[in-house]
């Protein structure tokens, strides 16, 4: 099954898998579990027999830890009715086994039926096979109650032991080359508010474990652009910039790398370029924002928000990834199974690309089950992107009126001829279309970019165009496809 959907996605393009991490959620002896039972006793009561309970916690996962995670005398590792359960006693004075005050936190962990296969595990041998990367979900701290937005932190020294134990158990059963790093699943919008900050100790609590603990591995992070005018946390550039900031500072050495939700299946973003502003926003972002033009409705566009997350980055020695959603607002005319976003369209993540410029170092995509494979109106995403594998896409240009010199970026830029329009300030349509020339394929491993991207060239010659004024290039590859890019000269 794993090796089969690896393999679906690396027909596509992808090489590296991420999954969520579950919540660590506070409970009670009554919440335990009824399978979980030492001796025909609730195992949080039986676990913690002779010292004091404090509290009760659950944490639902996939794997069976078993006698990998047993570190402690008070640790159970439990096979009751075919369920398979972890039961850690936690000191709540420190990150020994014994509490000097005898009181103790019980975590119960629900590791699905026996026999049971690591999911953690097996998915990373299937990565390494298939020379992918995978990287698991890390716990999630559950929300407080007055803040829905914000996880709860009364309980943070039991969070840092448990995400040390997971940890711990990672590195006992799962150390494999496949097994890259570990997604850190709490989210925030890419926003330098104080109020945050929780957010960030949770990023800094477990970037600091897995250098301690697993050191080498890296972590990701997947922070989202909020860019609606009418959204009460919308940001600004600026306070991206400082969020992006802000996240790479938790790193405390962990390779991190800050994949940014580009908004586009939600609706926070828009991928539209300044000179549409004026625009209708697309029928699926009207969905979620209503009618209106994309300038009304978005701060500003979504290549904004990544070049400030670029600046805000910049020096800290974390990596600007892009995490494009590959979904789109429901709408009534794109479903996708049953899920809460619609199917998208080839086109529509074109644009996403092209919004991205050429800013982060790789390009993620949320999410694989089942945006990708629904087959929705017809074609499923990923067979969409496979008729569709050899469109040009330009992410950024660079051109100078005076002398004709243009240079193009982007994917599919091979056997390319290069169309430059614009409008003269009588409102005539100027255009002038020429074959491209110096095609340079390793352009962003070159400039430390996106290794992925390539570079053209082409002198259309002197034009009449001003400064600050708004130019179309579109590009005809060696397939036949055309793309066009909209951007302003210097």
């Amino acid at each position: 099954m794993n090796t089969h959907k690896l393999r679906a996605i690396k027909a596509v393009g992808g090489d590296t898998v991420i999954t969520f991490g579950s919540r660590l959620t506070p409970s009670s002896v009554a919440g335990v579990p009824p399978d979980c039972q030492i001796s025909a006793v609730n195992c949080a009561q039986a676990a913690a027999s002779g010292v004091r309970l404090n509290r009760v916690f659950t944490y639902a996962d996939a794997s069976p830890w078993g006698s990998a995670a047993v570190r402690c005398p008070r640790d159970r590792s439990i096979t009751n009715n075919n369920k398979l359960f972890t039961v850690l006693v936690i000191s709540t004075t420190g990150a020994g086994c014994d509490a000097s005050n005898n009181l103790y936190d019980v975590v119960v962990v629900s590791g699905g039926s026996a026999p049971g296969a690591s999911a953690t595990g097996s998915l990373a041998r299937a990565a390494a096979a298939q020379a992918m990367k995978f990287y698991p979900g890390m716990p999630i701290p559950a929300n407080r109650a007055d803040v829905a937005y914000l996880p709860d932190l009364s309980y943070q020294d039991t969070f840092r032991q448990f995400t040390d134990r997971y940890l711990q158990y990672q590195a006992a059963a799962n150390n494999v080359k496949g097994l890259s790093g570990f997604y850190l699943s709490t989210e925030m919008p890419l926003n330098d508010g104080a109020v945050f900050e929780p957010v960030l100790s949770v990023y800094r609590i477990q970037n600091q474990a897995i250098r301690a603990i697993m050191p080498g591995r890296g972590a990701i992070v997947s922070p989202y652009i909020d860019a609606r005018t009418a959204a009460p946390g919308h940001g600004t550039p600026a306070q991206a910039q400082g969020g992006a900031r802000n996240i790479a500072l938790t790193a405390g050495g962990t390779p991190l790398s800050i994949a940014v939700q580009d908004g586009m299946g939600t609706g926070k973003g828009g991928a539209y370029f300044g000179s549409e502003a004026n625009s209708p926003v697309d029928q699926y972002a009207a969905a979620m924002v209503g009618a209106g033009t994309w300038g009304s409705k978005y701060v500003a566009p979504n290549r904004d928000y990544f070049q400030a997350a670029a600046a805000g980055v910049a020096g800290t020695g974390a990596t600007l990834w892009a995490n494009m959603e590959g979904m789109a607002p429901a709408n009534g005319t794109n479903p996708c199974d049953a899920n809460l976003r619609g199917q998208t369209t080839k086109g529509r993540i074109d644009r996403q690309l092209q919004q991205m410029a050429n800013a982060p170092r790789k390009i993620i995509s949320f999410m694989w089950d089942t945006y990708y494979t629904c087959v929705g109106t017809g074609v499923p995403l990923a067979q969409q992107l496979k008729n569709e594998k050899n469109t040009p896409i330009i992410t950024d240009s660079s051109f100078s009126a005076a002398s004709g010199a243009l240079q193009v970026t982007g994917f599919n830029l091979s056997g390319a001829t290069v169309e430059l329009q614009w409008t003269t300030g009588a409102g005539l349509v100027q255009s002038k279309t020429v074959a491209a020339s110096g095609y340079s394929p390793l352009f962003g491993q070159q400039q430390g970019l996106n290794p992925g991207l390539q570079s053209i060239n082409a002198n259309v010659g002197a034009t009449s165009l001003g400064a600050g004024k708004f130019y179309i290039v579109k590009v005809t590859n060696g397939w036949g496809t055309v793309n066009p890019f909209y951007a302003k000269t210097g």
